[in-house]
């Protein structure tokens, strides 16, 4: 509620009767609204949300795959602590830069009118900074908050609020749109309902899919000499998500996707000019193409960048388990990676159909508000967010000895036992 709120205070020198609500911007800035949920287009304290801070922390996750030193600190409780603090300073700069940026563009023409002419260009430049930095560094402690006593990951919920308050005014808008003339009526409307249910069903399937390779342990001598029993291996798996990537192939896809048309005013040439107009236009054919192609290569890439099959093989070795039928070692982390390749290409496909499916509604006639929910980012990070979610409120209930969430359907996670009706938690492996 504090950060819903926080999203409506303009910033000072910004009258915010004299906004035009048009929807926000487009491009890589409408991501950026969208993630802000509208703080950005409304010039609010609150305007760069938490974005800084996932951008520092996406970049010192980089680190560590590159510098072996950073790699070892996370590794480490204190060196843990450490980190978070450099993410913290790292947000600052971040938050700096990106707010003296957004000064540029509040001063641009779309915005001039709103500007109180009592500020001078300074003055204005370093409020705005000031305000900015202090509103990005609350909205991250909130999240730190919300993890450390609330249920579910702090940030990942504020961003999901953030995209899921526009949704309502989406669905009355488009509602509004069906019922005048030739818009198609009621009919259409819930048409176009059941075909979104059936989208939100495809992206938790898409979420959920893991790839289980069955894993063994082996035989343990538990207790002393004269007392001595072995206790035969138990079986587990290792689930290999099959979209290991989430989000971020799509994020990385349309920020590439922005750049063409920054050239856009500076050419003549009808042929050039057509082509960046279809760089910026996401109903083209050649957009969804080249969209869809961008989304299958970052997401092998950014799988290959977070996924480390030789590190999870030696981990496996040192917990004394194999995989069936695989030399532990090279072998297994030569199995696993390819196992985790056949698996990436179809949760690729995937991703890059459920991101190329707003344009396609758009194209089908939806208003640009609800056609952002038919998937792409928007519903792909209030699909995982709310799973993850779901999975820790069930993991608190099944350790207070209830019977879970839900009497009925499963959550991953969850067992149901045959024999007493109860529930246990399933075993598995953490990638």
């Amino acid at each position: 509620m504090v950060y819903r709120v926080g999203c409506y205070i303009a910033l000072p020198g910004i009258n915010p009767s004299k906004l035009a609500d048009d929807g926000g911007p487009g491009g890589i800035l409408g991501i950026l609204n969208m993630f802000a949920g509208g703080a950005f287009s409304r010039a609010s304290i609150f305007a760069l949300g938490v974005m800084p801070y996932i951008s520092a922390s996406i970049f010192m996750q980089l680190a560590g795959i590159v510098i072996p030193q950073v790699a070892k600190m996370q590794k480490e409780d204190s060196g843990r602590r450490k980190i978070n603090s450099y993410t913290r300073y790292l947000t600052v700069i971040v938050t700096a830069f990106q707010a003296s940026a957004y000064v540029a563009y509040l001063r641009s023409p779309q915005y001039a009118s709103s500007l109180a002419p009592e500020f001078s260009v300074f003055m204005f430049w370093l409020s705005t900074v000031v305000v900015l930095t202090a509103g990005t560094l609350f909205v991250m402690w909130m999240g730190e908050k919300i993890t450390d006593r609330g249920i579910g990951n702090g940030t990942s919920l504020i961003i999901m609020v953030g995209i899921l308050a526009r949704f309502p005014h989406s669905i009355v808008q488009e509602l509004s749109f069906k019922n005048e003339g030739g818009g198609g009526g009621l009919l259409i409307f819930l048409i176009e309902i059941a075909i979104f249910i059936a989208v939100i069903i495809g992206l938790i399937l898409l979420t959920q899919g893991v790839r289980k390779i069955p894993l063994n342990y082996a035989r343990r001598i538990i207790g002393s000499t004269n007392a001595a029993k072995e206790v035969s291996g138990s079986r587990d798996f290792i689930p290999l998500k099959v979209n290991s990537a989430g989000v971020m192939p799509i994020i990385f896809a349309q920020a590439m996707m922005f750049i063409p048309t920054i050239f856009t005013g500076f050419t003549t040439n009808e042929s050039a000019s057509g082509f960046l107009k279809a760089m910026s236009d996401n109903t083209t054919l050649l957009y969804n193409l080249i969209y869809a192609v961008m989304v299958i290569a970052f997401t092998y890439f950014y799988t290959a960048l977070i996924f480390n099959p030789t590190e999870m093989a030696d981990n496996l070795k040192r917990n004394n388990s194999f995989i069936p039928g695989v030399k532990p070692g090279e072998d297994t982390a030569n199995y696993i990676a390819t196992i985790m390749d056949r698996i990436t290409l179809p949760g690729a496909v995937f991703l890059a159909i459920a991101g190329i499916l707003p344009g396609l509604a758009s194209l089908m006639g939806v208003t640009s508000g609800f056609a952002s929910f038919f998937g792409g980012t928007s519903m792909l990070i209030g699909v995982g967010v709310i799973l993850d979610t779901l999975q820790q409120v069930e993991s608190y209930l099944l350790m207070n000895h209830y019977d879970g969430l839900m009497k009925t359907g499963r959550i991953t996670g969850r067992t149901v036992s045959g024999t007493t009706g109860g529930t246990t938690p399933s075993r598995s492996v953490s990638a």
